[in-house]
């Protein structure tokens, strides 16, 4: 259940995003760089702690220096969450997570933002790192007040809030959160594997550790004690079982453990892998998952292969078949007027993003195992084909002013604003 305050965010994005693809020359042609750079400056925005010498942004100051004193630990860093001062853990961990994603399978292509993206991601590895590993048996999962952050309209420099900390641990436990945190550092691990071999391996050794206190002492954080603090900002609605799934799958990736991927074979249908779904964000991660997976199926080098992951291949396939118009599997009726793919009635844009990452990172790996995406009646789709789906969405479509009265029609003509 999203607040007003993230919800007026998600209408400025929504804006934001259209003036981008208004813009003079963008229409025909958007500048996709442009725009990945304008998004790591976000992140900068939103940086809590002490800010390094090289801050893009000299009207942010430090801010949550004493975040976790209280408690005689260190949490101070991370990221604050959408317009408040609040620092929640899942969404922040699948952040993260999406970050390290992104520069392990694209950083190649970023060019002069992949340092600026490295350091979005190691923003919030370290603060995860100390919330982790600060206390043994203990992981630290938010820090602030909500009900009197969202209270109080304030300038992160200037709070005055309550900075309360919240925990998980094995009598309390947050399985959910705890697995997030340790597919980020995974991820982080697998982003910074070449370019800074030690701090990968001190995140891999402590998601290892955030993976085992998820998997040994089961339970959702939202339906403990912590119920009070983290609803309904970010209630775990899909449970733990999708979270655990994905940790192991990271883990194997970052490790190439076996162990990991055992886990995932003795565990999967249970935590989702037989079902198809069609949603992907801080709280259902089945798909994404899935699309993880497949890239074991996928690998050319055969060394590397994972045999085994069909499954997770197929379900990808019947993901992707739903989104393509025109391809066995199609579900009509899940686009805008203008042509934006429409998921949910509040911040819709959150799955637009998260969908696209999809399709891209799945069309990477089918183009590397020259492969393509089986949908039913034996068509096909290829994955330049995903590519271009992809950049429907992110692009206008001709005669942008028309598109943007569809859009606004739409969504204020169904109450989503």
């Amino acid at each position: 259940m999203e607040q007003p305050r993230s919800r007026l965010l998600s209408v400025c994005a929504v804006v934001l995003l259209l003036l981008l693809l208004l813009a003079p020359g963008l229409a025909a042609a958007f500048n996709y760089a442009d725009a990945l750079a304008k998004s790591i400056i976000y992140f900068e925005g939103q940086r809590s702690g002490k800010l390094p010498p090289g801050n893009r942004m000299p009207w942010r100051g430090d801010s949550g220096l004493t975040d976790g004193a209280q408690h005689n630990v260190d949490l101070v860093g991370g990221y604050y969450d959408a317009g408040d001062n609040m620092k929640f853990g899942l969404p922040m961990a699948f952040t993260t997570t999406m970050l390290a994603w992104s520069v392990a399978d694209f950083g190649k292509y970023m060019g002069a933002n992949l340092p600026h993206a490295r350091a979005a991601v190691r923003w919030g590895a370290d603060y995860l790192l100390k919330a982790a590993t600060s206390t043994p048996g203990t992981l630290y999962v938010q820090v602030g007040d909500p009900a009197q952050d969202h209270k109080c309209w304030e300038r992160p420099e200037d709070m005055d809030t309550p900075r309360a900390v919240y925990a998980v641990t094995s009598s309390n436990p947050g399985s959910d959160v705890a697995a997030e945190t340790a597919a980020a550092l995974a991820a982080s691990a697998v982003a910074f594997r070449r370019a800074d071999p030690g701090y990968a391996a001190r995140l891999l050794g402590a998601a290892v550790v955030a993976f085992e206190l998820a998997d040994r002492h089961r339970g959702s954080y939202s339906q403990g004690t912590l119920s009070a603090a983290v609803c309904p900002f970010y209630c775990s609605y899909s449970g733990y079982d999708d979270e655990l799934l994905w940790a192991a799958a990271w883990l194997h990736r970052a490790s190439g453990n076996a162990t990991f991927m055992a886990y995932v074979r003795a565990n999967g249908v249970q935590d989702g892998a037989g079902n198809d779904d069609y949603s992907f964000s801080w709280d259902d991660k089945r798909i994404g998952t899935k699309v993880l997976l497949a890239r074991g199926v996928l690998r050319r080098d055969r060394r590397r292969n994972v045999p085994g992951l069909q499954l997770y291949k197929a379900h990808s396939d019947s993901y992707v078949c739903s989104l393509v118009p025109g391809a066995a599997g199609f579900q009509a009726g899940q686009y805008t007027p203008g042509g934006l793919i429409y998921r949910e009635g509040g911040s819709n844009m959150q799955y637009v993003t998260t969908t696209t990452f999809l399709l891209l990172a799945y069309a990477k790996y089918l183009r590397s195992a020259g492969g393509n995406v089986a949908c039913g009646g034996g068509g096909e789709v290829a994955p330049a084909e995903l590519v271009a789906l992809a950049k429907r969405w992110r692009s206008s479509v001709p005669h942008g002013v028309q598109q943007v009265v569809e859009f606004a029609r739409f969504f204020f003509h169904n109450n989503i604003f």
